[in-house]
């Protein structure tokens, strides 16, 4: 009878509570709504480098040439980081359920790759800047 007790007692301490649970899922949404966040700034950010660029600020001169390419590429980068995160969050949350929770690698490592990219992309796109336009005077 003893043993009995003890072997539930065991499989009751190793099986997770309905309290942990919930704090998976919303630590789950957190995450979530994290990546969401992350994917709309990506959007507004490549939206705002195309607005620049149009703008022609006094201090830029130049014609808007390929700027528009680099906002596209946040605004899809964006779009796709919202794409991902939403399925990343409904595997997990499957996962979460089943008790077969395994860490995403892959998805961590891909969306640094593209963050990476996308600041060169603007350092490099900041920096082409020709040094001359910026002393022009424009006088109207």
């Amino acid at each position: 009878m003893k043993a009995n007790a003890e072997i539930s007692e065991k499989e009751k301490s190793n099986k997770p509570s309905s309290t942990d649970k919930v704090r998976e899922h919303l630590a789950n949404e957190r995450t979530y709504l994290a990546w969401m966040r992350s994917g709309i700034a990506l959007m507004g950010f490549g939206v705002l480098i195309v607005r620049l660029r149009i703008l022609r600020p006094p201090l830029a001169p130049q014609a808007p040439g390929d700027g528009w390419k680099l906002g596209l590429a946040f605004s899809l980068v964006g779009l796709l980081t919202v794409m991902l995160s939403t399925q990343h969050y409904l595997v997990v949350r499957r996962d979460i359920e089943e008790d077969t929770y395994q860490p995403a690698d892959r998805l961590v490592i891909l969306s640094s790759l593209a963050v990476i990219l996308l600041g060169i992309g603007v350092i490099y796109y900041v920096f082409s800047i020709p040094l001359e336009s910026l002393n022009t005077v424009i006088v109207e």
